[in-house]
């Protein structure tokens, strides 16, 4: 058990189900129209060539052409098997990140819980055709496992072309970035209060953390009083685990003292977001084609569907009977302030519901995709249906911080947050893809090893994958104003 075998499971069903895609989709459908074309261009060494349309930078393409160079091919198939190379790559990338947060978890559940990752129905569709999806989340997870392993400049650089596949990943490159300062200062907040815990030849520490010398004299030089005051306010921080604000405030402190060296190590992930920078601001935006169409909007709703859709993927672990308890107990602990701190987050989600939920010209006009139907059906049903779902709006995000809380830092849980909210919020389509890389982030966190949880995932996966894949496959359908077939998709 272990990365080989990840390996093989996930490539028995991406080899088969990509030759069946071929065969029956033999012609570039949806985005495709743009990226194949592209594509082929690179292949022919046109580099300046670009399709106006194209909104995401050229990083699949150059993922793509190794393949086509050693298959001295650039079909449309050879293209598509990118995604299927990089689905394997995905799952082993999922393995490892897993055994490195978890290193006592035994290896035959994190091969268990990789393959049911990759079946994930947003990630497992896309892995079939030319879309930046797949591509996207490899390269995030690549950069965060280098991260983990404590290998900056080699994280960054992964970090630089998660952006050239996708420019909105330099949010994550952000997100990871920030993790790795948190890891980085937490060690040596544990380093620092070891050295000055244990008594050394004829000193004690005090239960303050201050370290305090038997044989103190008046003439001690100040050299080395400055010294140990410096590593005493390292080793009296405050507690990461006493609240969210003390952890903000001993990272803070630790960062200050700590900041010649947090440059060195996480310069690279500096200069990456101001090059990023750079580039936004002679671009004029962050897309690069269709701009008129994909301007930046405050649309809050969207951070509200993508913790409903998130839970429901993990239908079994949040909309559980010992989930539930869970939250009834946090909510009982400080009754009067969790009761108004709820209403304070209901009101202000009625609001943004109303104020902030955008209705796309692309999603009310393609009846192709499956969020035409969750708008036109369950959103937009009835005036008051955006209003009633607001609850479990509400409901779906205290879980998913409820769970991210029992086995994170608080600060971690909040960058999590910020992070999502950054890629979302200014997204005006609602695209259930768009969820795909928070969603990874958010499963791999939570830490679940109710083995049940994870069968029960799985089956709810591939129950979602078996419909959607006959739904593309063998239910096609035509549209008057517009010649050739039309196939439903996420």
């Amino acid at each position: 058990m272990g990365r080989l075998t990840v390996a093989l499971i996930v490539s028995s069903w991406a080899v088969p189900m990509s030759i069946l895609v071929n065969h029956i989709v033999p012609e570039p459908y949806m985005d495709e129209i743009f990226h194949v074309p592209q594509a082929q261009q690179y292949c022919l060494g046109n580099f300046k060539s670009w399709d106006p349309m194209i909104t995401t930078p050229p990083g699949l393409y150059f993922l793509s052409l190794p393949a086509t160079y050693f298959i001295k091919a650039c079909s449309i198939a050879v293209l598509r098997s990118t995604n299927g190379f990089l689905a394997v790559i995905c799952s082993i990338l999922v393995h490892d990140i897993i055994k490195n947060l978890k290193p006592s978890l035994d290896d035959r559940k994190a091969t268990f819980y990789s393959v049911i990752l990759a079946l994930y129905p947003l990630h497992w569709f896309f892995t079939f055709l030319y879309y930046t999806d797949v591509a996207s989340l490899t390269v995030v997870l690549a950069m965060y496992l280098m991260c983990l392993k404590k290998n900056y400049m080699c994280s960054a650089l992964l970090g630089a072309v998660a952006v050239v596949v996708r420019q909105t990943n330099i949010i994550w490159v952000l997100f990871v970035a920030c993790t790795g300062v948190l890891d980085y200062v937490q060690v040596k907040l544990k380093h620092k209060g070891n050295m000055l815990s244990e008594p050394k030849n004829d000193q004690f520490v005090s239960s303050k953390g201050v370290n305090i010398s038997s044989n103190l004299k008046k003439r001690r030089s100040g050299n080395a009083i400055h010294t140990a005051s410096h590593e005493t306010s390292l080793a009296s921080l405050p507690d990461c685990s006493s609240g969210l604000f003390s952890e903000i405030q001993s990272i803070i402190l630790v960062s200050w003292h700590l900041k010649w060296e947090l440059l060195v190590s996480f310069g690279p992930f500096l200069a990456l977001l101001l090059a990023f920078a750079a580039f936004v601001v002679w671009n004029g935006s962050i897309v690069l084609g269709a701009k008129e169409a994909h301007t930046v909007s405050p649309h809050f709703a969207q951070l509200f569907y993508y913790s409903l859709v998130s839970c429901c993927f993990m239908a079994p672990m949040h909309f559980s009977k010992s989930q539930a308890a869970s939250l009834t107990r946090s909510f009982l602990k400080n009754r009067p302030l969790n009761l108004l701190l709820w209403l304070l987050v209901t009101v202000v989600s009625f609001y943004l519901v109303h104020y902030f939920s955008i209705a796309h010209p692309y999603l009310l006009a393609d009846n192709r995709h499956y969020p035409f139907y969750v708008w036109r059906k369950i959103i937009n049903a009835h005036w008051s249906t955006r209003y009633l779902l607001v609850p479990l709006y509400v409901y779906s995000w205290a879980s998913i911080l409820n769970i991210l809380a029992k086995v994170q830092k608080k600060v971690w849980v909040l960058a999590y947050f910020l992070a999502s909210a950054a890629v979302l919020i200014p997204t005006p389509l609602i695209e259930f893809r768009y969820y795909t890389i928070p969603f990874f982030f958010l499963i791999i966190h939570c830490h679940i090893t109710n083995d049940r949880v994870w069968f029960l995932m799985g089956f709810l996966y591939t129950s979602i994958n078996i419909f959607t894949m006959v739904m593309f496959l063998f239910r096609p359908f035509h549209w008057n104003q517009e010649p050739g077939i039309q196939r439903f998709i996420w």
